[in-house]
């Protein structure tokens, strides 16, 4: 599976496990240490963990995961 990032999304990452997770996603479906969940069904938004603390979202659009955010976890 190919990977995507929206522009400027890559100035603000900044954590080594984000990219250790976004590269377990290549193997095609979203991994389980990912967690991964629908987060909005009408727009086919996903949300997965980068660690306790980010979020990622993603759509998975022909044969890529296009990254759109990268968010603090709101606990």
């Amino acid at each position: 599976m190919r990977i995507e990032y929206k522009e400027n999304l890559l100035d603000a990452l900044q954590d080594a496990a984000f990219f250790q997770q976004v590269k377990a996603a290549r193997t095609g479906s979203p991994p389980p240490t990912l967690r991964a969940k629908k987060y909005d069904e009408g727009n086919d938004v996903w949300q997965a963990r980068v660690n306790r603390d980010w979020r990622f979202y993603f759509r998975i659009v022909g044969g890529a995961y296009v990254i759109h955010d990268v968010v603090p976890h709101p606990k």
